[in-house]
């Protein structure tokens, strides 16, 4: 008779027949970057999503290569808004991505504009004429999307991420970098991010809310498989090199399918929301932290993520 339960008799039985691994490299943090020197808040409080500044961003960086990270995300947080100060040389963004200069970690740059609108969009927005509804513009975005890539990738980050999911953004992102001789930058598409409830903490990190509307006509209905599916194929003929699931918790079986159907890098980012679930219920003693977060993280590698985007990851360092 077949016992399964042999291969789990003991602890080291079931090491040695773990199927799926979660390896420190494969874990990326995801800091939110302001102005000031020595700053470490906490926003919002107990959330466990941190701000911090320049220079403490350093400090972080070298501590996250020495435990064995490989990238980091970055999202910077101006004091002042104005989707110029997005497209600036000098932008916060960009004196992020330099503070890492030379700690041998791939800089994941956001390219988005919800930080520096005033309504916090992802885009332009227009208000509406003879009786339309106002709304982001697409095609203006898009050009302001490429010109904030650029002054990424001039600025040293290996990868820019476009998380707008504006329509034809990959394309002008990647024209723009091979007109600007940086065709070697990477760029990574969130090709499928749902209009998700679990994006909270993260808007009162990035101080990204929107003041009016939502943001549902451009980011994905959560119920679209096949509109997933198609947003994928789309950036890839574009010139995308690697695709990003976001949330990943929700979207396991499209993380799976698009592992499935490509064979190119995928990263899921385990969003704000997916991580204060867990971080919030062990703080009321209702879970165990360790085993819940290397939980969710298994299920999402099992699922095929080569890289998985997560707040839990200096918690491995």
């Amino acid at each position: 008779m077949q016992r399964n339960r042999r291969f789990r008799r003991t602890e080291s039985l079931l090491r040695l027949f773990t199927e799926t691994e979660v390896p420190v490299r494969s874990l990326v943090p995801a800091y939110f970057i302001v102005e000031g020197t020595g700053v470490r808040r906490e926003v919002p409080e107990g959330s466990g999503l941190v701000q911090l500044s320049l220079d403490v961003l350093r400090e972080e960086g070298k501590r996250a290569k020495d435990g064995g990270a490989e990238a980091v995300m970055l999202f910077a947080v101006p004091d002042h808004k104005g989707v110029h100060e997005a497209t600036r040389a000098d932008s916060l963004a960009c004196r992020a991505v330099r503070a890492l200069e030379g700690l041998e970690l791939t800089r994941m740059a956001d390219v988005c504009l919800c930080s520096y609108t005033p309504d916090g969009h992802c885009g332009v927005w227009q208000d509406g004429t003879h009786g339309r509804h106002g709304g982001v513009d697409n095609d203006a975005s898009v050009a302001l999307l490429a010109q904030v890539a650029v002054r990424l990738a001039d600025a040293g980050a290996e990868m820019v991420c476009p998380s707008d999911m504006m329509d034809g953004r990959i394309a002008a992102i990647r024209a723009a970098l091979d007109d600007a001789h940086m065709g070697e930058t990477l760029v990574m598409s969130y090709a499928a991010k749902m209009a998700s409830a679990f994006y909270g903490p993260f808007r009162h990190a990035a101080e990204s809310a929107p003041q009016h509307g939502d943001r549902r006509g451009y980011q994905m209905n959560p119920a679209n498989a096949r509109e997933a599916l198609r947003e994928i194929e789309t950036d890839l003929q574009e010139g995308a090199d690697l695709i990003m699931m976001k949330p990943a918790l929700t979207n396991l079986d499209l993380i799976a399918e698009v592992r499935r159907r490509w064979n190119v890098p995928l990263i899921a980012y385990q969003v704000s929301g997916e991580y204060a679930m867990v971080h919030e219920a062990a703080r009321a003693g209702r879970i165990d932290r360790t085993r819940a977060r290397n939980e969710t993280l298994v299920s999402i590698r099992r699922a095929g993520a080569d890289l998985v985007v997560t707040y839990f990851a200096p918690e491995f360092w």
